[in-house]
């Protein structure tokens, strides 16, 4: 560590965020449903894997 002090850059393009603005949310309807599409997509893949898993001699 240098004891040197050094002129840092400052990037003068920052935006900076207002403190007043609140985040933009997403109506929970939908998340809720960006949730379903999930829950549906990995139910599907956990019964593709038991069919594949499933011993077809009968």
């Amino acid at each position: 560590m240098s004891t040197d002090k050094e002129d840092l850059a400052i990037d003068e393009e920052f935006q900076s965020v207002d403190e007043d603005e609140e985040p933009q949310a997403e109506p929970a309807k939908t998340n809720l449903s960006k949730r379903r599409t999930i829950d549906n997509m990995l139910e599907e893949r956990r019964l593709q894997r038991q069919l594949a898993d499933f011993d077809y001699d009968l």
